[in-house]
């Protein structure tokens, strides 16, 4: 996924349509020179929608889309005619975009499955017709209803990457290193922090043609809750993974402690976080001899199934991918 084309934010100024007026009309014909009211509704503004579509990946649409403006309702007519509908504005996106008021941060939905429709902004609603004011005592009403305005509100999209497997660790624990190993992505591989700038997404193969999403994510540093580093943009890309995979590498100072650093960061920005499945993967472990693992082990914490791995040399990749598996399955 092209980091010029990979877009997770956007903030969009949503303009509904105004509603048409009622009208304000009379029955009349060669027969009935002085007929009662007839004046039809204004029709609704437009609605500007989102449409949620399985297809896409990013709100690259919506970057250079700063203003969206839906159309107005049409005025009523004689003969009780209600006018047409303001056009409405349908915004595709992909699935697990979720829409914030800017004003509030309120989060407002989720688009989560295909061709679900959410109303980002109302269209106004149409004044009613002279025909809705008569009564005993007027007869003749010669006023009609406006029609209601439409709103104008910025909004803030946000995008959250689906995936079956969310890689968690330090910027250059080697976690890309992992899904390039595992899949036929081929993100960005460097030896310094921060390589990995958008997430990027590798279908994992595994026996009889099944196969699974893995998710390679923005490194992790401490107070990225507070968004430092890549900070929240990181963190909202973990939420809507099944299973998280925490990548240490096994020349860590301490292996326990990098771990409870990143668990702690994962906490702290959401706690429903830590009901996600969790596995601990010691990378790099080409780097170091035998010996020195078995030294180590003392340092790997034991409320977590864990696993040494090189995606370099090969070294238990197979036996990762029976793990991710049998854990996503269970």
């Amino acid at each position: 996924m092209s980091e010029k084309n990979f877009v997770d934010y956007v903030k969009i100024c949503c303009r509904s349509g105004p509603g048409g007026s009622g009208s304000a009309h009379f029955f009349r014909d060669k027969s009935t020179p002085n007929g009662g009211p007839d004046g039809g509704d204004g029709g609704r503004g437009g609605h500007i929608i989102l449409r949620g579509n399985e297809q896409m990946w990013t709100l690259l649409p919506l970057k250079y889309r700063k203003h969206v403006i839906a159309g107005p309702g049409g005025i009523g007519k004689g003969n009780n005619q209600t006018g047409a509908m303001g056009e409405d504005v349908i915004l595709d996106v992909p699935l697990g975009t979720v829409a914030r008021d800017v004003e509030t941060g309120e989060e407002l939905f989720e688009i989560s499955e295909h061709d679900q429709i959410e109303i980002i902004a109302p269209g106004g609603r149409g004044g009613k017709g002279n025909t809705h004011f008569k009564s005993s005592t007027n007869q003749s009403p010669r006023f009609a209803q406006q029609g209601e305005e439409g709103v104008e509100e910025w909004k803030i999209l946000e995008l959250k990457v689906l995936a079956d497997v969310g890689l968690v660790g330090f910027p250059n624990a080697g976690k890309s290193t992992l899904l390039a190993s595992l899949s036929a992505a081929k993100p960005k591989i460097g030896n310094y922090p921060f390589t990995t700038l958008v997430p990027n997404l590798g279908i994992v193969g595994y026996r009889d043609g099944r196969s699974f999403i893995m998710a390679d994510i923005p490194g992790i540093i401490e107070n990225a809750h507070e968004g430092k580093g890549l900070g929240l943009r990181f963190l909202r890309h973990i939420e809507r993974n099944s299973v998280l995979l925490f990548v240490v590498p096994a020349d860590s100072d301490s292996i326990k402690e990098a771990y409870q650093i990143l668990l702690s960061e994962l906490e702290k920005y959401n706690p429903q976080l830590l009901d996600k499945q969790r596995i601990l993967g010691i990378s790099k472990t080409d780097l170091i001899d035998d010996e020195l693992k078995k030294m180590m082990s003392d340092d790997i914490p034991k409320d977590i199934p864990s696993i040494w791995f090189s995606a370099v040399t090969g070294e238990n990749i197979l036996q990762m991918k029976d793990l991710l598996w049998n854990t996503i399955n269970s």
